[in-house]
């Protein structure tokens, strides 16, 4: 059946919009009359990027519980209080066929109402460790759209679905542009080049194991493609000014992020879950370096995944200036290696994801 009315849930992070986003254009590819409705969380960035992607969002007054002590926790059960009573009226103006939810804040009252008014629910699960916001959720959603394998222990068996995480189709179309992506940074061809990046903001456990040890990988003749992000990008751009900087192109940002990964033979990245089922398609080898800053230590649980099934190679970040440039160094000299790791990795790749989890929300809706 066609789908025409949608609500989708959720964000606070990109790791969480850029899925329901996915997810919107892919309903719209398959039928430009349908309307749907975002629902976020007031002050969170969705409520920019969902209108920057053409569609309708409703932000609700509701926020995450601190940890540390403060008079924010005071408000919170106000907050969760006008959000079910708000998404219960944008639910019965709105009249979907089903409601999606993301994980982060806002998904939680929107589902709740949701499944309160018998209105069939699905939850989109990035993450090989699920949020608590999800956890919440499942035992009434109707189906659970997951990305990683064994996550019975977390969710009811019978409502769970394999879909993948949806990715950046053009950031994975990568086949013939090696030689393109080269030029573009400025490289030379019949060099091992790496990319190194560690999301939009940077990471700067990844820029002080570069800064120390960039010297090692210049001496066995290794390019590097470094992506420093915006929080180190003055203080980095200014250190390179006395450096030799010969087969290094460093960036604060890299828009062309296909011609990086089509240019690199050894990815190091952070773990987050849209990356890795990006660098999974790739499938190029890849050594995870997991932020130990995101709640319930997600991208560790991430990098475990692909670890445990010889799929990637892991650093702790605590460990990181030390071990970093030695790992790469070593899996350099280690061919074999590589195409273990490229192969393993692969085989977790799912391409089609955006259009398998609007098949589970077709067949719920129906």
């Amino acid at each position: 059946m066609k789908l025409e009315r949608v609500i989708i849930s959720g964000g606070g992070t990109g790791g969480h919009i850029f899925p329901a986003i996915a997810i919107a254009n892919r309903i719209k590819k398959e039928n430009p009359e349908a309307k749907i409705l975002f629902i976020g969380a007031e002050g969170k960035m969705e409520m920019e990027k969902v209108p920057e992607a053409g569609y309708e969002i409703e932000g609700l007054w509701i926020s995450g519980f601190q940890r540390r002590l403060t008079l924010k926790n005071l408000a919170l059960p106000f907050k969760i209080l006008a959000s079910l009573w708000k998404a219960r009226k944008i639910i019965k103006r709105f009249k979907p066929q089903v409601a999606i939810g993301v994980g982060g804040y806002a998904s939680g009252p929107t589902l709740k109402v949701a499944s309160m008014m018998n209105i069939p629910t699905i939850l989109q699960e990035q993450n090989s460790f699920p949020g608590k916001t999800n956890k919440l959720l499942a035992q009434k959603a109707t189906k659970i759209c997951v990305a990683y394998e064994k996550l019975e222990r977390f969710f009811p068996k019978e409502k769970i679905e394999l879909t993948g995480n949806p990715v950046r189709d053009k950031v994975v179309q990568i086949d013939g542009l090696k030689s393109k992506g080269l030029q573009h940074f400025g490289l030379k061809e019949n060099k091992t080049t790496v990319l190194v990046v560690g999301g939009s903001l940077g990471a700067k456990t990844l820029n002080d194991s570069l800064k120390k040890d960039l010297k090692a990988l210049q001496e066995k003749d290794i390019q590097v493609i470094w992506q420093c992000g915006k929080y180190q990008s003055e203080e980095l751009m200014a250190w390179q000014e006395d450096q030799d900087m010969k087969g290094i192109s460093l960036n604060i940002f890299i828009k062309e992020m296909e011609l990086a990964y089509a240019a690199a033979d050894i990815i190091v990245s952070r773990a987050g879950a849209i990356a890795l089922s990006e660098l999974a398609i790739i499938g190029k080898p890849i050594v995870l370096v997991p932020s130990p800053n995101v709640a319930e230590d997600h991208q560790t649980k991430n990098a475990m995944a692909l670890v445990e099934n010889n799929a990637a190679i892991l650093v702790k970040d605590v460990e990181s200036r030390e071990k970093l440039i030695p790992t790469i160094l070593s899996l350099n000299e280690d061919e074999s290696k590589q195409k273990e790791l490229s192969k393993n990795l692969k085989e977790k790749a799912i391409d089609n994801a955006d259009e398998r989890i609007v098949n589970v929300i077709k067949n719920i809706a129906d």
